[in-house]
């Protein structure tokens, strides 16, 4: 592909099965695909981002059916290379209101695992404006780790942004792995996105928003957003100054890939021309509406629905 991507996201694709009913009750799944980096990459697509993806996926009954999804999103798919082997699955119903949320996964030994440096080419890197990574993709394997770190390491070299979200959870991997594999790519994100509840604590052991700023700006990251749960918005730090952004919505259905929407809808600002305040705007306005909806990408939101609100928001 000559054209120029916009971003470029390293990680695993699963097959997504989700239910809007309880999963002992539920006679009829869903099926559509996600995946975390996955996510974000679509969701920057859907909003007129040019991106790409570099992945391992399986030979498996689902192959065509990704590549055929993804082919018809407009994701550049050239360096999503084909290995023997079974794609990742996670089945989930959300509940009412995410009260009884049911998530199960399965990801062990997936052709996902075999992402690896060869993987990575300087070229389809130089020809980008962002790489994007996160722990999840890091806990694939060590051969994934080093991929993402390989990938870090030619954008730097070359003027390319780097954004990363640690996006921590105890079901695949132990703290101490996951506080290593961040530390191993710290001096190589420029842009990082942090949940306060999980990554802040993991990271420098304090859930103090004003610490964590500080720490990761000391440690040469520019641009440092804050998911937080508990204030219902994202906190925004950006050359000395802090914004707060309110989520705009409480009327959730299904938060599955909020997070991973919300990135793929800032990243999109960023390298859109976008200070990092006005895309967590605009990332707050896609990760609200995505939640109204079940499913992670089957819900995410597309351009014309986005910036009629962010519009909106200026006149």
């Amino acid at each position: 592909m000559n054209e120029k991507l916009d971003i470029i996201a390293i990680g695993e694709c699963l097959i997504e099965l989700s239910t809007g009913d309880n999963l002992t009750n539920a006679t009829v799944l869903e099926k559509y695909y996600g995946g975390d980096t996955l996510t974000t990459a679509i969701a920057a697509l859907r909003l007129g981002s040019k991106a790409g993806f570099i992945a391992r996926i399986g030979t498996d009954c689902f192959q065509e059916y990704l590549l055929e999804s993804w082919k018809k999103e407009g994701l550049d798919i050239s360096h999503v290379k084909p290995v023997q082997g079974t794609n990742g699955l996670y089945i989930i119903s959300a509940g009412k209101n995410c009260e009884t949320k049911q998530f199960s996964f399965y990801r062990k030994k997936t052709a996902a695992t075999n992402l690896s440096i060869e993987d990575i080419s300087t070229e389809y890197i130089q020809n980008s404006s962002l790489v994007y990574a996160t722990g999840i993709t890091q806990s694939l394997s060590i051969s994934a780790r080093e991929t993402v770190k390989e990938a870090f390491r030619i954008a730097k070299e070359n003027n390319i942004l780097t954004a990363y979200d640690p996006n921590y959870t105890a079901l695949i991997w132990s703290e101490d792995e996951a506080k290593e594999a961040f530390n191993e790519i710290i001096d190589l994100i420029d842009i990082v996105f942090l949940n306060v509840k999980y990554d802040s604590k993991l990271i420098i052991d304090s859930n103090s928003i004003d610490n964590t700023f500080k720490y990761l700006w000391d440690k040469g990251i520019s641009t440092v957003i804050i998911k937080s749960y508990i204030d219902q918005g994202y906190y925004t730090g950006y050359r000395g100054k802090i914004e707060f952004t309110k989520y705009i919505t409480n009327d959730v259905v299904d938060d599955t890939g909020a997070g991973d929407t919300f990135n793929g809808a800032v990243l999109h600002g960023i390298t859109s021309g976008m200070t990092p305040f006005k895309a967590v705007n605009l990332g707050a306005i896609a990760a609200g509406l995505q939640v109204k909806k079940f499913g992670a990408i089957k819900s995410t939101p597309y351009k014309e629905e986005v910036y009629k609100i962010f519009k909106g928001q200026d006149d």
